[in-house]
């Protein structure tokens, strides 16, 4: 679909890019030539995944251990990467969720989605963004939302709010800075399944056949969608996309809403039932972080 070397002497960074969507983005960048970069608090998963692709692809892929939600930490691995030079584009990727009644959450579990979701993109937009303007450079920022940043959804309250944020910000620094060469998108996808995901949002139907079974098109998203569409958006193919979310569902959110408001029905038990999935993953992915 795209020339090899499409992405030839760009220098990418991929928050969450050890896993899942993240993962899959950034195996496609550097297959398009590109220099990736790739972060999570797991900084173990990240370096064995650079090794991975390294080995498939060839090129070059930096792994970095930071907690986005420390902005001095951003602060202090972007100074690291831009001393080689300057970053080309930015994928924030980096996220976190669950489902939950609203009525159950802790402070502590909101602040665990807001703090990554909210807060970190914004660390690192602006640790990236104020060095593009400072170097007089132009930039792709390209962060992952989701469809509900329309229309809200239930049981999801602190993605929902946290991913409207990121919306908001995007459209807004999409005016601001603008005139520095500096452009932002996101990108909403419907579901695509992968471990975390599905474990945390998706307990009980971690294939997707309830979202097969609602979707106008009849399936779940799949991850070359996802890269093709991430690559156009930072390509060059259209340099006159700035401030735009692009949903990417089948059509899911226009039919169904593409949120978690089928959940109403749920009963206490399903409830429990999936609190101890989620916690059963978060402990797996601590463990990892050891």
């Amino acid at each position: 679909m795209f020339n090899q070397q499409l992405l030839a002497g760009r220098k990418i960074l991929v928050t969450g890019g050890g896993t899942g969507l993240g993962k899959s983005m950034a195996a496609k960048f550097l297959e398009l030539g590109a220099e990736v970069h790739i972060c999570s608090r797991r900084k173990a998963v990240c370096d064995e995944t650079a090794t991975e692709l390294m080995a498939e692809f060839g090129g070059k892929v930096s792994s970095h251990g930071v907690d986005i939600r420390d902005a001095a930490a951003v602060d202090a691995m972007i100074e690291g990467i831009w001393a080689d030079g300057p970053l080309t584009d930015l994928i924030n990727n980096a996220a976190g969720n669950f489902i939950s009644r609203t009525q159950d959450l802790s402070a502590r579990g909101f602040d665990a989605v807001a703090n990554t979701v909210m807060h970190g993109t914004f660390y690192m937009t602006h640790a990236v963004g104020r060095r593009w303007i400072a170097d007089k450079v132009p930039g792709n920022v390209v962060s992952i939302t989701v469809t509900w940043v329309r229309n809200g959804s239930p049981y999801v309250v602190p993605s929902a709010m946290s991913k409207s944020a990121i919306h908001a910000m995007t459209m807004s620094l999409a005016t601001e800075w603008g005139r520095y060469g500096i452009r932002l998108n996101t990108i909403a996808p419907g579901e695509i399944p992968t471990e975390g995901m599905s474990k945390r949002i998706k307990p009980g139907d971690e294939a997707g056949a309830r979202t097969k079974a609602l979707n106008p098109m009849g399936r779940v998203g799949k991850m070359e969608e996802l890269q093709n569409l991430a690559v156009f958006l930072i390509s060059g193919g259209c340099d006159w996309i700035s401030g735009e979310t692009i949903a990417m569902d089948g059509a899911q959110a226009l039919a169904m809403g593409g949120n978690f408001y089928q959940l109403r029905d749920w009963s206490d038990a399903e409830w429990i039932q999936a609190r101890d999935s989620i916690k059963a993953q978060n402990e797996k992915d601590k463990a990892q972080r050891g």
